[in-house]
């Protein structure tokens, strides 16, 4: 096993990941498979297509507008890291989400004169765990240190993946040798979730609206038959689509407002976290009663999760806090294409929520 860099630079990222060639499922067909029970969403993937020139503009007028922004939020995660590693800091990002996040972690870390940190990139599926084989590359080929490593997403959203990431972690340190730490990193922690947020705003943060042209040109993890017991979890390579990747061109316009961040708190307080996720609950609570949802796998809060939703599920809904607001116009755009109808909620507690068809 070794890892791959994508088509980011070797010391930016590290995908353990094991790149494969998948026959894909068409979107409604796969969304019929999930639902039904029949198939995990993990073991198959749908077409992927390369954004419009409209959407990319769109993407590329939202990172000018929030490049400086997420570099003052990067270099605060990174300053705690650094303070409370002394030793080393290993950044281990949750593909693919977190995957730009991590990227630019780790030059944020250099940038303030840790040259001993690293950025892995790993997967972690819902219902499934994290990817052990990665976690053991990590620490006993890479040789890092077990108190190094930091576990980082791009942001929360119903609290899926940090439970499945304390639930996975706890598992391994009832049964290795290296005891790690349970904690999650994010950006923008809506759901009040993660232990370590820069912040609690749904905002659009830019790597949250493009799918593998803004991840180092791979899809999502997979885990099928292809994966066998000594594997990383999969992936595939959109080498097609190497014109219209961005992922370098989007680290270096943050990693260019470094220079003139401001120093930021962050979120650490956890009665604070309790509050926000107390609002985000009640909030999932109204949603399903309201649209009568049994199941809430298929409400998906949040800029980014909504935007995943019409980028490569099955969307019924869209629901917007503000139609007008800069941040969701890339949504509205999907929408119109897709024919999906859309409600402004001016009572929710973030800018979007996407909900998915129900085909039960």
């Amino acid at each position: 096993m070794k890892g791959f860099s994508g088509s980011y630079r070797p010391e930016d990222t590290v995908f353990l990941l094991k790149p494969l060639r998948l026959d894909m499922v068409d979107l409604r067909a796969k969304e019929r498979l999930i639902q039904s029970g029949t198939r995990h969403y993990s073991e198959m993937l749908s077409p992927e297509r390369v954004p419009s020139p409209h959407y990319l503009t769109l993407f590329e007028s939202l990172t000018e507008r929030y490049a400086s922004r997420l570099a003052e939020e990067i270099l605060a995660l990174a300053r705690y890291l650094a303070e409370t590693r002394p030793q080393q800091v290993t950044v281990v990002s949750l593909a693919r989400a977190g995957t730009p996040v991590g990227a630019l972690l780790v030059r944020a870390l250099r940038w303030i004169g840790r040259d001993d940190a690293r950025h892995y990139s790993v997967s972690i599926i819902r219902d499934r765990g994290i990817d052990q084989n990665a976690l053991a590359f990590i620490l006993r080929q890479a040789g890092r240190e077990s108190d190094g490593l930091a576990f980082v997403d791009g942001w929360t959203a119903k609290g899926v993946i940090g439970a499945e990431l304390r639930q996975a972690l706890q598992r391994w340190n009832a049964c290795e040798p290296e005891r790690l730490d349970e904690s999650l990193y994010v950006v923008s922690d809506i759901g009040g979730v993660a232990e370590v947020a820069a912040t609690y705003d749904d905002y659009a943060i830019p790597s949250g609206i493009l799918n593998a042209t803004v991840s180092g040109l791979t899809s999502r993890s997979i885990l099928n038959a292809a994966i066998g017991p000594n594997d990383f979890h999969g992936c595939v390579f959109y080498q097609e689509f190497e014109k219209q990747d961005r992922s370098a061109w989007f680290l270096d316009r943050v990693t260019a407002c470094f220079a003139a961040a401001a120093p930021i708190p962050l979120r650490r307080d956890p009665a604070e976290r309790w509050e926000r996720h107390r609002v985000m609950s009640d909030f999932l609570t109204r949603l399903g009663v309201h649209h009568q949802i049994g199941d809430r796998n298929l409400i998906k809060p949040g800029v980014a999760e909504a935007t995943r939703v019409l980028l490569r599920r099955l969307p019924g809904l869209l629901l917007l806090r503000d139609a007008d607001h800069p941040d969701v116009a890339h949504l509205r755009l999907l929408a119109a294409e897709k024919r999906v109808p859309i409600v402004i909620d001016q009572a929710m507690p973030i800018q979007a929520t996407a909900l998915i068809k129900d085909l039960s």
